[in-house]
């Protein structure tokens, strides 16, 4: 018999977040979705789990962007008819899109009778696990060693920063900030940091150190903050703040950067977040459109944009829009939609980004000051649903990648290689993929990707990279929580 479901009577449900499940016990319902659907025989659940959820979900219980569709953990959908209600009403604040206007009852039905075998949705995955995990990898030019640094336990590191050459600072999106000496895991976070709001995409990002930071100690760090930080359901946004850290613990505080208040918003995705300098000592960072879309093509909104100011936060006088009243004077391009990954080319000066598209058209752009870079207006990606979000990919006024992934990698941290341990790849752009679970080598030459080599993968979702004074590079990924530093063991023998 088929069941009529009244689906505007339900509350609105995130599917597959476990970052701020609410304590307690949840009501369990089982329900047979083929009673919901009506359908009488199988479909090609396999096919439709890759082309809908995958990218988003993954096929483990790590999950992929958001959180796993397999473990049991779910944030609002706590029955079998709010799992149903959620898939085809979807949920904006959290980025779950409706899939009911693409994927009839019946689809709907048949996927969320399909995670409940947590079997097949694990064979469409590539699982390994530390140990499948090889130490040698052939690449291009090089044999590479890989293992892990840092011995210890990281909750979700995002960014990795070397402070000298031999020590480095890990953010942990929940909130901490971890130092590493020699390979070395101190076991303590460093004490004071913000508290930032860890839900969603968010927590801490990013952390960079001034140029003078052997004289100065200035530490910079980008986080999800909360007006008010005792409510889960506080509004949040990006902030940029500075400190320097003096016996393991944080201190001496500063406030860079907050958004206007009207910028706050309930969304939990599209933070950004990335901070470096140029070689005159601006400071530049990026802040995601917060899953807003519009606001990207607002100079009076900070979301969606790169941003450029002096290292104590003042506004530089040269910024493309700080004389005209109606724009934020921080901001140095717009157009974007979540940029999270940036780095200055070391011969060029040119600032590169990675940027996540939607289904489909992850970006590398050149950033120039004042120019638009398209976001919502231009795109090579669709909704996840598989819907258009434009037919247009060019406009007037609007700048085109430097380089896109289609299909998308989730492109997230980003760096060009320096120092000497491998020559051969001297100022090429590194970028990882969350989803892919890569490391890909961009062979560049002026404003143009001349070469695109997977280098790394299946070692974790990768979010960051970077290197220390002597070349050797340091990937740090995620589900496995952990660091791996990369060398060269000479050349591959092709």
């Amino acid at each position: 018999m088929r069941v009529t479901l009244v689906l505007a009577l339900l509350p609105a449900l995130m599917v597959g977040c476990s970052d701020d499940l609410p304590t307690g016990e949840a009501t369990t319902q089982t329900v047979s979705f083929h009673a919901v659907s009506g359908a009488s025989a199988p479909r090609d659940t396999d096919a439709l789990y890759r082309e809908y959820c995958l990218r988003c979900h993954g096929a483990d219980d790590e999950g992929g962007m958001s959180g796993s569709l397999i473990d049991d953990t779910w944030l609002y959908a706590k029955t079998d008819w709010e799992r149903y209600a959620a898939t085809a009403e979807g949920i904006a604040d959290a980025g779950m899109p409706a899939f009911g206007g693409v994927l009839s009852k019946e689809e709907i039905g048949d996927l969320l009778e399909f995670i409940k075998e947590p079997d097949r949705v694990r064979a469409l995955g590539k699982l390994s696990t530390p140990n499948d995990r090889p130490k040698r990898v052939v690449t291009r030019h090089y044999v590479l060693n890989v293992e892990p640094w840092g011995a210890g336990d990281l909750s979700i590191p995002w960014a990795i920063q070397f402070i000298d050459h031999n020590a480095a600072l890990v953010t942990e999106r929940p909130g901490g900030l971890r130092l590493i000496v020699d390979g070395w895991l101190h076991p303590d976070p460093i004490r004071d940091t913000p508290e930032v709001l860890h839900s969603g995409q968010g927590g801490l990002m990013d952390v960079a150190i001034d140029p003078d930071y052997a004289d100065n100690g200035w530490v910079y760090l980008t986080y999800s903050h909360a007006l008010n930080p005792k409510s889960r359901r506080s509004a949040a946004h990006t902030r940029v703040v500075r400190g320097r850290i003096v016996d393991h613990a944080w201190v001496d505080q500063e406030v860079l950067f907050q958004a206007p208040i009207k910028d706050y918003g309930m969304t939990r995705h599209h933070y950004g977040s990335r901070v470096v300098f140029d070689k005159e000592g601006m400071l530049y960072f990026c802040i995601g459109e917060r899953g807003e879309r519009t606001p990207a093509q607002d100079l009076a909104s900070a979301k969606g944009k790169v941003h450029r100011i002096h290292p104590d936060g003042r506004v530089p006088s040269d910024n493309p829009f700080s004389d005209d009243p109606e724009a934020l004077g921080t901001v140095y391009s717009y157009g974007h939609r979540n940029p999270q990954g940036m780095g200055f080319h070391p011969e060029t000066g040119e600032l590169w980004i990675v940027e996540h598209g939607p289904r489909g058209g992850d970006e590398v752009n050149i950033v120039h000051p004042g120019k638009n870079y398209g976001w919502p207006v231009i795109t090579y990606g669709i909704n996840y649903s598989g819907t258009i979000i434009t037919h247009r990919m060019r406009a007037p006024g609007m700048e085109q990648p430097t380089y896109y992934w289609e299909p998308s990698i989730a492109v997230c941290g980003s760096e060009f290689v320096t120092g000497d341990e491998f020559p051969k790849w001297k100022n090429d752009y590194i970028a990882t993929g969350l989803v892919s679970k890569e490391v890909r080598r961009l062979v560049n030459t002026e404003d143009r990707v001349m070469h695109d080599e997977v280098i790394l993968e299946g070692y974790g979702r990768v979010r960051d990279v970077g290197f220390d004074s002597a070349g050797a590079m340091y990937v740090v990924t995620n589900d496995p929580d952990r660091v791996w530093r990369v060398t060269n063991k000479g050349p591959a023998q092709r």
